[in-house]
């Protein structure tokens, strides 16, 4: 959805905020789309501070987004493992399905368009408590989830063993 002018207008917004603030490296592992990859390099090509990959593996990606300082994306499912992390997360969509994440404070829909994302990000880079206060896990995400799993699957299994 935000191929063409959408994001273009996130990437120029990128490359004013790397121009501006001395101290920021991006790292974007950039979508194997013919047409993203072509905007990107367009846009983003010839910063020494903004790196452009191929996609990487989850582990290797789990370790970048832990190090991150803040992350941009569309993505759901980074939404959530980023939330999960407690790294304030900016989306750059109009809409996000990731409620829980937008209700724990530690994500916030950004939208597409350059000004709000120039905005949105330099917020946390100039302003130590807005940062602070997107810096929290998200408690629906974290913590708990394995010990329900193995009391459903134990009493599942007790249930079924004595029907048998």
């Amino acid at each position: 959805e935000s191929i063409g002018a959408p994001m273009r207008n996130v990437f120029e917004a990128i490359k004013r905020i790397v121009t501006e603030f001395p101290e920021v490296k991006i790292i974007y592992p950039v979508h194997m789309n013919p047409e993203i990859r072509a905007i990107a390099h367009e846009i983003l090509d010839g910063n020494e501070r903004i790196k452009l990959t191929s996609p990487i593996g989850m582990t290797e990606f789990h370790n970048l987004l832990s190090e991150s300082y803040l992350v941009l994306t569309d993505s759901g499912g980074i939404q959530e493992e980023a939330a999960a992390l407690g790294k304030p997360t900016l989306v750059l969509r109009e809409l996000s399905e990731r409620r829980e994440e937008l209700l724990s404070g530690s994500v916030k829909i950004l939208g597409t368009r350059d000004k709000e994302v120039y905005d949105g990000v330099t917020r946390l880079l100039s302003d130590s408590k807005a940062y602070s206060d997107m810096c929290r896990p998200n408690s629906a995400v974290i913590g708990g989830a394995s010990a329900m799993i193995a009391d459903i699957l134990c009493d599942w299994s007790v249930k079924n063993n004595a029907d048998s």
